[in-house]
This record gives structure tokens, sequence and C-alpha cells, in this order.
């Protein structure tokens, strides 16, 4: 299986974006999609606290399902049973579950609330889910772990670590699901179970009822530390959203080689047996966590997507791949080390691709020059001229239309980015992005013409 992941912690795409990029993903070699919910789900009764307000409908993730049937599209939800959990835990409702109580990370695995509120929080979303063969309980980077009273207690108590504490979590979220949902598969993200001894793995049983997704991101590793002890194994890529908590732009040729080096395991695989493999699922990350700003823009990710998912369908990243990503997202040619393509572009939410790019290429290099460089400005029209309101006539208007000028050009392409981006998003995303990434630089040239007007 090829899952593409979408993190809906942050810039949930508008279901009608969904709509127009199913068919591509379908088209690129995915067979599945990893939905990261968060916040985005219809949460009801107890805990539509933690719903965003701009969290999906019921009929809207119907219709996700029904559209990702549509293009042969497995859906497979995730649900974070452990880390990760700061959509929950920053609600003062749920404040008494935190693990250490300053961080809103991670549960206390010894109070009993805590499973009761994941077995609500499981059961909503699988209901919703009835379709899906596979359940993804996430459960990676408990951090603070052992740290809180509660563990220290039981550890002393217990003559244990955190390693059987992490377990003994995991096995009654395990158990709750195999219980209560026969025949449902799960999944689990691997980088805690790294830390954990063949030995108590194979005695907590967990092997049979999960499967470990292993996941590195960086271009060349080593993955021979797979775990012994589980019958089948998944692994997890990065299409984007790893290589910087604010990076808008991805770096090609460093996620092509992340999959290279993947293929490479996958090659290596059957001196494993019985291992099995089952699939891999292409992390695009939108957000570190909860309170991170946003990385890379779905659209704008797009292209590096389809050259990962090309590159593990073909075996390879060969001539003929980059001819089938090519056209497929209607550009004429690519280039690996600038991380960019030229082209029109004719993928859903291509104006986008191309308008972010602007954004990287051009507009802080552009008003800084405008700002820092011109000899007038600096001059004539200084912070000191501006707080005091005077200055020579003369010499402002040497520098006057040109920055007029490039002010307007700005103002009319960020009122054109704006459009493009609410077709595709929600407000709160399209404000963020913005105030992120175009505003400290527009608010200085705006500043700067209304004390020139």
């Amino acid at each position: 299986m090829r899952l593409v992941h979408l993190d809906l912690k942050g810039a949930a795409p508008r279901v009608s974006y969904l709509e127009q990029v199913f068919p591509l993903l379908s088209q690129l070699g995915a067979n599945g999609i990893l939905i990261e919910y968060e916040d985005m789900f219809p949460f009801k009764g107890d805990l539509e606290i933690l719903k965003s307000p701009y969290a999906y409908s019921e009929e809207d993730i119907e219709r996700i399902q029904q559209l990702a049937e549509l293009h042969k599209l497995e859906v497979v939800p995730l649900v974070q049973t452990f880390g990760h959990v700061e959509f929950i835990l920053k609600h003062q409702k749920y404040q008494h579950l935190r693990e250490v109580e300053r961080f809103p990370n991670s549960f206390n695995p010894h109070v009993p609330d805590t499973l009761a509120l994941l077995k609500s929080v499981l059961s909503q979303v699988i209901e919703k889910h009835r379709r899906s063969t596979w359940i993804h309980i996430g459960a990676d980077e408990v951090f603070h772990l052992g740290e809180g009273m509660d563990s220290k207690n039981w550890m002393s108590h217990n003559k244990g670590d955190t390693g059987t504490m992490y377990l003994n979590h995991i096995k009654e979220v395990l158990g709750f699901i195999s219980t209560q949902y026969w025949g449902l598969r799960a999944l689990m993200w691997d980088d805690m179970l790294r830390k954990i001894s063949v030995g108590a793995l194979r005695e907590s049983g967990i092997a049979k009822v999960v499967s470990p997704v292993v996941w590195f991101y960086a271009p060349d590793f080593d993955a021979e530390q797979i775990e012994s002890g589980f019958e089948a194994v998944w692994f997890a890529s990065a299409f984007k959203g790893t290589t910087g908590p604010a990076q808008t732009w991805p770096p090609l040729s460093y996620h092509l080689k992340n999959h290279l080096s993947w293929l490479k395991v996958m090659e290596a695989l059957p001196q494993l047996a019985p291992l099995r493999f089952q699939g891999i699922v292409l992390t695009g990350w939108q957000r570190y966590d909860h309170y991170s700003v946003l990385c890379e823009l779905l659209p704008v990710g797009i292209p590096s997507l389809a050259i990962c998912l090309q590159t593990l369908v073909n075996g390879g990243f060969t001539e003929e791949t980059k001819r089938k990503v090519l056209d497929s997202l209607g550009f004429q040619s690519m280039h690996l080390e600038q991380s960019t393509c030229e082209g029109r572009g004719v993928f859903p939410g291509a104006e986008v691709y191309h308008m972010v790019q602007q954004v990287n290429d051009h507009l802080k290099e552009s008003i800084l020059k405008a700002l820092e460089e011109e000899s007038a400005i600096k001059g004539w029209f200084s912070p000191y001229h501006r707080k005091r309101q005077f200055g020579n006539p003369r010499n402002m208007e040497s520098f006057g239309s040109k920055v007029l000028k490039l002010h307007e050009d700005w103002e009319s392409f960020v009122h054109d980015l704006r459009v493009q981006l609410e077709k595709v998003y929600f407000p709160d995303t399209v404000e963020e992005w913005m105030e992120e990434n175009v505003s400290p630089y527009l608010d200085q040239l705006r500043e700067l013409v209304q004390d020139y007007r």
C-alpha cells in the first residue's frame, strides 16, 4: 500500500480541493490516504470542545470517504493516543490528564480517565469510518513520559521503566480496539519502540495486534534496526514538512533521496523473512505540533509528492519517471537541486504553487532593496524624518513614484494570492499564512507609503 498522509492539524484543505486532488493522487500511484484529523473531526457530545471552529461536518467526512472510494483510495484514520495530544490537553477540562502538569503534550497513562477519554475519541472516529480496515494510533514522541509524579511512583513500586509503562498503555488502547472493533487492524509509529528491548516487545504481545510504521525522513539512513518480533512492518517517508518548522518550499532532491533510500531497504527486506512488508506512508507534515507554525502548503508540496510517488511506483527515478511526473503536472522541466519546476502547471493548486514561489523569491528581497538601498530614503526620509513628519519634497519625489509603484504591484499580487488561497483553505489558514510570510515585509512598505503620503 502507498498511503499519502494528510496532516489536518494545520491548513486543512476544503473538501472541494480534495475533490480535485484525489484523482491526481490515484493517477500518481497512491492507493490510500492516512488522515490525521486532530481538531478537524466533528466531535460530538462531551468531546465537542475539541473541534476547531472550521472542523469538517459529518457530511464532509462522508464525502471525503466517497471521493476516496471513487478513486480507489483506502482511508486510514489516525488518532493520537499518547503523545502529540496538545489539541486535547490544552483544554482546562482535560488538564488533569497531563503527564507533566506544565506541558500539554502527553497523556498520564495512570489516570483511569485517560483511557476512558481515548475510548470515546476512538469510538467517534471509528464509527464514522466503518469502511476502513485500518486505524493508526499514532503513539510517537511521547515527550516527558516518566517525569510525572504518578509515573515516578509507579516505576518505584513496580520496579518498572518507561518502556514497560509505554507498552502497558499501548496494550490497553489496542485491547479496546481489538475487542470493540473486530477485524480492524492497527498501525503505530515506531520511534518509541526503538528504545525498548526486543525481549520486552515480544513479551508484551503487541506484535499480534499492531504493525509498526518505521519512519526515517533523512536523505540517507540505515534501517537495520527494524524491530524484530513483529509479523508485518510498514515504512514512512516524507514528501514535505520535515526540513524545518517554518519551511515554505520543499527541497525536492532531499525528499527524492529519502525515497531512494527506502527503495534500497525494500530490496533488502526479503532477507529479514518472515517479516512481511505491507506498505509505506508518504508523510506530509503541516505543523511539527499543534502549536508550531505552518510548514509547506499542500499545493506547494504536490510536485515533491508526485516525484516521490512515481519513484516508488517505478522502483527508481529514471528519465521516464521524470517525464511521467512532468506530464501529469503540466510542467516542461524540473531542476531538482534548485527545487523548481518550469511551466504553467495544470495540477490542483498550481496557482498557489506559483504565487508562493513569487513570495519566496521576490517579496522580501524587492522590499528590503527599495527600503535599504535607496539613498534618498536613507538620507531624506529616515525614521527620524518620518517620526517628526518633515522632509525635503525635492528628495522625496526622487523615490516616491518607485516606492508607490512597488507598493501597488505587491498589494494587487497579494489580493490575488488571497483569492487563490481561499479556494483551497479556510479563513484561519489564509490569515496565518499571510501573517507569517507576507505581512512582515509588506507592512514595512505599507508604513513607508503611509508616511510618505
